[in-house]
């Protein structure tokens, strides 16, 4: 019998009718690009149901959006009559939709996950077993497993337990860690026609769901730096925007360092989300700026807080997502002056980075 094959038109499978819970995934990413206008991210979502057909005769966008109102997703915004914004479910939805995006989802995890090099008196047990050593206590000793070594080592006619006899429960030291996650929003962010402040966005919202949700112990602090630094809160993250700025590096690390003084975990460290080169001090009330090319002024000081956190032990991973020779040379530089890690990433490629450094890093004691 001879094979072969039949060929027929693929028909893409249809919903039986369209469903909040997809019009929520579409409607979360659109109000991420539109920094948290609900307005222009429903308006958005009307084209795209007029050209895609996402909804059908029995539930359209206006269902969804009483939905939303229904189900929490807006508030009535006090501002402006009539209209809506985002509520704290929605904030904390965009998070979780970003986490599952980038990192895919995760199961809850008890706190202090970040495992150390350290063994003896920590915070959880394991499977692993060990001699006795002095100042273990009374609980740590495997009474099974010791009776058991009893009787081998002397018969069960000259039952003894000696110290030698002894097995200890190994415990793992669980450690905290204290994380500033600075985010680029000079000009260069948005230009030539490439939207690099959004994926920068989501990056930071999956981190923090990711901190919330499987290292509750551990401290994250967002910043954001242009002519100025300044830190914002995580619910603030959906309405990030780019600003008419140059990029003051210098400003961003002196922030995050102040940030760090103040929290008591011995690992700290600093990721950084840019695209381009520092080019703005300030100095007084004054702004030096240069946007052409390297300028040594500003980048050497860039450089001497580089080492500056290199000496308090503060790693900093630079990720950076733009691929000129020139850039690369002065990123080597500055990670090679504080014995940091950096990353030359696709816009697409940008998330796994940081969470795949971040968990790397938790398993360090610096």
């Amino acid at each position: 019998m001879a094979l072969g094959f039949r060929f027929s038109e693929y028909v893409p499978p249809q919903e039986d009718k369209p469903n909040f819970d997809s019009l929520l995934k579409i409607f979360m990413q659109l109000v991420t690009v539109t920094s948290g206008d609900v307005a222009e991210a429903l308006s958005w979502l009307s084209s795209l149901d007029k050209q895609y057909k996402l909804t059908g005769d029995d539930y359209g966008i206006g269902d969804f959006i009483e939905d939303l109102k229904k189900q929490g997703y807006l508030d009535e915004d006090p501002q402006r009559q009539g209209s809506f914004q985002l509520s704290a479910k929605s904030e904390q939805g965009i998070r979780k939709s970003a986490l599952e995006e980038i990192f895919g989802k995760l199961k809850k995890s008890g706190k202090g996950n970040h495992a150390t090099p350290h063994t003896g008196t920590g915070d959880e047990a394991t499977t692993d077993r060990r001699e006795y050593r002095f100042g273990d206590t009374l609980e740590q000793i495997s009474m099974t497993d010791s009776i058991r070594n009893a009787q081998i080592n002397h018969g069960l006619g000259d039952f003894r337990l000696t110290e030698q006899d002894l097995e200890v429960n190994e415990t793992e030291h669980k450690s905290q860690s204290s994380t500033v996650l600075m985010i680029d929003i000079s000009h260069s962010m948005i230009l030539y026609g490439e939207d690099r402040i959004t994926p920068a966005k989501k990056v930071a919202m999956a981190l923090a769901e990711l901190v919330k949700q499987k290292y509750p112990k551990d401290t994250l602090d967002v910043i954001v730096f242009g002519n100025d630094a300044w830190q914002i809160e995580i619910k603030d993250l959906p309405y990030l925007e780019v600003g008419p700025y140059h990029t003051n590096t210098v400003a961003g690390l002196e922030l995050a360092m102040d940030i760090l003084r103040k929290r008591k975990t011995a690992n700290k460290q600093i990721f950084m989300i840019t695209d381009g080169k520092p080019t703005c001090l300030k100095e007084g009330i004054h702004y030096y700026k240069n946007s052409f090319g390297l300028d040594r002024k500003v980048v050497n000081k860039t450089l001497n807080l580089a080492a500056q956190c290199r000496r308090i032990k503060v790693p900093i991973t630079t990720f950076m997502i733009a691929s000129d020779p020139y850039l690369q040379q002065f990123v080597e530089e500055f990670t090679k002056v504080n014995n940091g890690q950096a990353y030359y990433s696709s816009l697409k490629g940008l998330g796994h980075l940081v969470f795949r450094d971040y968990r790397r890093n938790r398993k360090k004691t610096f």
